[in-house]
C-alpha cells in the first residue's frame, strides 16, 4: 500500500483543522442565531399578550365584546405575521384577526403561557396560549397568539446551504494553501534529499547552509552536516591509508623485483642465489608483518578486537620485556628502569604488544648512554603506565598525529629496522582503546613520554 507523502499529510491535516474550526464556528453561529430569533419571537408574543389582557380587563360582558374589537384589531392587526384568536369558555371564537388559523386542538387548551411551535405543510408557527380572567365574566377567556416564522426558517435553510458551500470551498482552498505552506516549509528536507542523492566522494565537503533553515529543522540539518563531516574525515583517512599502504608496499615489492631481475640477468653460482633469496626473505617478512598489522588495525576499527578480562600486573609484563630488550639496550649502553606497580583488567598478550611497541620505539630514538624509564602509578580508579626517554623534542603539532597509521613527523626519514612500517603506535592506540583506556604523548625539554591509562573496573 502506497503511503501519503509528508506534504500531502500536512495539507490534509491543515484542511481537516480548518474544516473542524469552521464547522464548530458555523454550528455555534446557527445555534445562537436561532436562539436569538426565538427570544425575539417570544418577546413579541408576550408584549401582545400583555396588551390584549389590558384591553380585555374593561370588558363588562361577552355581549359587549364587539365594542373592543376595533382596539384589538388595531393592536393585533398591526403585525402582519401575527394572528390572534380569542375563545370563550365553550370554545366559541369571539375574535380572529387577521384571519382564522386552524390551530390544533391540543394547542388551544394550554394554560401556562409557554411558547409552542407548530408546522403546517410548508409553514411554521410559534405561539402562546393563555387564559384571561376578565372581571366581568364568570369563566376565563382563551387567547391564542400565533406568529408566522416561516421566513425565519427559510433564512436559516439558506444560511445552512451557503454555509455548506462555503465550507467545501474553504476546505479546498485550505488544502491548497496547506500544500503550498507545507511544500515551502519542507524545502530544507528536499535539499537534504537532493544532496544525499547527489552525494559522492567528490561532494563530501558540501554543507547545507543553516541561515534559511527553520528552527525546528536546524538540529536535523546540523546532524546531517556533522555526518557529512564524519564521512569526509573517514574517506580522507581511508584514502590516506590506501596511499600509505601503496607507498609502504611499493618499496619491498620494488626491491624484490630488482633483486630478482639482477639475479636472472645471467647465470650465477649457488652463493649468489642464496644471497638474493635471503635478501628477498627480509622484504617478505616486512610485508608479512605489515599485512598482519593492517589486519589487526582493520579488526580494531570494526570492534572485532575483544580482549580478555583478567587482572594483570603491569610490572610483570614490563619485567619480561626488559629481559627481552636487555641485549639490545646493552649494545647501545642504554639503561632500563622500572618504578612503581599497578594492575589492569585486560588481555596479557595484547598489553604485552602495546608496551613492547613503546619500548621498541623508545630504544630506537634514545641516544646511547642514556636511560629509559617506565613508571607505573595507580589510583582508586585508574592505572597509568608511562615510558619516558631522552631525545629530540617532538613539536606540539605532531603529538596528536603520532598515533595515525604510517605517520612520521619527518616523511623524508626512514628510521628503524626494515620491518618498521610506522604502524606500531597506531596498533598501541587500538589496543589501549580496546581496553577502554586512553593514550597520549608529551614532549618537552628533550624528553618524550608516552602515557597509557587504564580503568581499574570493568565498567565502561
Amino acid at each position: 500500500m502506497r503511503h501519503l507523502s509528508l506534504t500531502a499529510r500536512m495539507s490534509l491535516m491543515f484542511m481537516l483543522a480548518v474544516t473542524a474550526v469552521l464547522t464548530v464556528a458555523g454550528l455555534s453561529f446557527n445555534h445562537l442565531s436561532q436562539r436569538h430569533f426565538k427570544s425575539l419571537d417570544r418577546q413579541i408574543l408576550v408584549e401582545k399578550l400583555e396588551s390584549a389582557q389590558s384591553i380585555l380587563q374593561g370588558l363588562p360582558s361577552v355581549t359587549d365584546f364587539t365594542e373592543l374589537k376595533p382596539q384589538l384589531s388595531a393592536l393585533l392587526g398591526a403585525h402582519r405575521d401575527l394572528a390572534a384568536i380569542i375563545l370563550d369558555s365553550h370554545g366559541k371564537v369571539l375574535f380572529a384577526e387577521p384571519a382564522m388559523v386552524n390551530v390544533p386542538q391540543g394547542l388551544r387548551v394550554r394554560s401556562a403561557p409557554t411558547m409552542w411551535e407548530w408546522e403546517d405543510q410548508e409553514f411554521m408557527y410559534r405561539g402562546l396560549t393563555a387564559e384571561l380572567n376578565v372581571p366581568g365574566l364568570t369563566a376565563p377567556l382563551t387567547l391564542l397568539l400565533v406568529l408566522d416564522v416561516t421566513h425565519h426558517m427559510a433564512f436559516f435553510e439558506a444560511l445552512q446551504r451557503w454555509f455548506i458551500i462555503g465550507l467545501i470551498i474553504s476546505a479546498l482552498v485550505s488544502a491548497g494553501l496547506g500544500w503550498v505552506v507545507a511544500r515551502s516549509g519542507l524545502r530544507p528536507l528536499r535539499q537534504v534529499t537532493q544532496m544525499a542523492a547527489s552525494m559522492s566522494a567528490r561532494s563530501l565537503k558540501e554543507r547545507i547552509p543553516m541561515e534559511p533553515v527553520p528552527l525546528e529543522l536546524q538540529q536535523l540539518m546540523a546532524s546531517f552536516n556533522a555526518m557529512l563531516a564524519r564521512l569526509d574525515e573517514a574517506f580522507m583517512r581511508l584514502s590516506n591509508f590506501s596511499a600509505d599502504i601503496a607507498h609502504e608496499l611499493r618499496t619491498p615489492v620494488s626491491n624484490l623485483m630488482t633483486h630478482t631481475e639482477v639475479v636472472l640477468s645471467r647465470k650465477r653460482d649457488i652463493g649468489a642465489y642464496e644471497e638474493n633469496l635471503y635478501s628477498n626473505l627480509d622484504d617478505l617478512k616486512r610485508m608479512s608483518r605489515m599485512i598482519d598489522d593492517m589486519l589487526f588495525l582493520a579488526k580494531a576499527d570494526n570492534g572485532l578486537i575483544v580482549p580478555q578480562r583478567e587482572r594483570i600486573g603491569l610490572e610483570k609484563i614490563v619485567g619480561k620485556l626488559f629481559e627481552y630488550y636487555q641485549l639490545m639496550a646493552d649494545e647501545r649502553e642504554i639503561t632500563l628502569k622500572l618504578s612503581g606497580s599497578g594492575s589492569a583488567r585486560g588481555d596479557a598478550l595484547m598489553l604485552d604488544r602495546a608496551i613492547s611497541n613503546l619500548l621498541s620505539n623508545a630504544l630506537r630514538y634514545t641516544p646511547p648512554g642514556n636511560a629509559i624509564s617506565v613508571t607505573i602509578t595507580q589510583t582508586s580508579a585508574t592505572t597509568t603506565l608511562s615510558v619516558e626517554n631522552p631525545g629530540d623534542t617532538i613539536p606540539a603539532e605532531h603529538l596528536k598525529l603520532l598515533f595515525d597509521r604510517f605517520y612520521r613527523a619527518d616523511p623524508a626519514r626512514r628510521e628503524g629496522a626494515p620491518s618498521n612500517a610506522g604502524l606500531g603506535l597506531a596498533i598501541t592506540r587500538s589496543i589501549v582503546e580496546a581496553h577502554r583506556g586512553w593514550i597520549w604523548c608529551t614532549s618537552a625539554n628533550g624528553r618524550t613520554a608516552f602515557h597509557m591509562e587504564f580503568p581499574r573496573s570493568d565498567e565502561p
